[in-house]
């Protein structure tokens, strides 16, 4: 597929994906991104930039319920292209954050399905992901200190939200690898299965999402990621309205008839 065959508000896109490309299943209302620059899926500079795009047009397709994120071969991805950070100018690198948050802006669930090296902004983009499906090969690592840097797109930042500071000062100052089952008890990732069962694993995830209500599935996306930082009290006022407006909705209605009529529910998005 071509990134133009995807709706976008943005006059021109390239025409040519860099190091990836898109595949959509319209019967199962499926989209996946797959790294695509073997062996170990190094991520570019301009790719991130186009991934970026490319999450903002599966979000507005229609025919998009559930996006996966994942890479072909033994490896999700060994992180980014060195050298590309050399070339690039400080505004350049100063949008890179933005870029890889593209997944967690998205407002439909998007699953990174890892194996193998998950490192640097590998991580870093699973990490912005609402799940992460790791194998018994998955490592994950964020290495940047055997640069003489750190991460600079959310990974020391969203880490410490999941596993508090303790935890990320291991993993960051020290460039440690987790394993894919540390990973899962640390709850990092949702789930952790022999690495023979990914792809099954993933399936049966996007078949789950996809037969809850589009729209309860963006508010509650939506109300989590803004409410993370929030007070409890605020969180709970905010959840209270959102619940509100879903109450109100044709797949609240939908789900209640469904529940009493005992059938499975019809969901719509409205």
């Amino acid at each position: 597929m071509r990134l133009n065959d995807l709706p976008h508000p943005a006059r021109e896109l390239p025409p040519e994906l860099d190091g990836f490309r898109v595949e959509v299943d319209v019967a199962r209302e499926r989209a996946d991104i797959i790294l695509d620059r073997p062996p170990f899926n190094i991520v570019s500079m301009r790719q991130r930039e186009q991934l970026r795009v490319v999450f903002e047009a599966l979000d507005a397709d229609s025919r998009v319920r559930v996006i996966v994120l994942r890479g072909v071969g033994e490896h999700f991805s060994s992180g980014g292209d060195i050298k590309g950070f050399m070339q690039a100018s400080p505004e350049h690198v100063s949008k890179l954050a933005w870029n890889v948050a593209a997944p967690a802006r998205c407002s439909k669930p998007v699953i990174a399905a890892n194996r193998g090296y998950c490192f640097g902004v590998g991580f870093e983009l699973s990490l912005a992901c609402d799940f992460r499906i790791a194998t018994s090969t998955t490592l994950y690592a964020l290495p940047e200190q055997k640069l003489g840097q750190i991460p600079g797109s959310g990974g020391s930042a969203r880490l410490q939200k999941m596993v508090g500071v303790t935890r990320t000062k291991d993993i960051v100052m020290r460039s440690r690898r987790i394993p894919g089952k540390q990973a899962y008890e640390w709850g990092v990732a949702t789930e952790c299965v022999a690495d023979s069962h990914l792809e099954a694993a993933t399936d049966t995830l996007v078949d789950e999402l996809r037969a809850f209500s589009p729209l309860a599935q963006r508010t509650a996306k939506k109300l989590l990621n803004d409410t993370e930082d929030c007070t409890l009290a605020i969180a709970i006022e905010l959840e209270g309205h959102c619940y509100s407006r879903l109450r109100s909705s044709h797949d609240f209605a939908e789900g209640v008839d469904a529940f009493h009529s005992k059938r499975r529910p019809d969901f719509t998005g409205e």
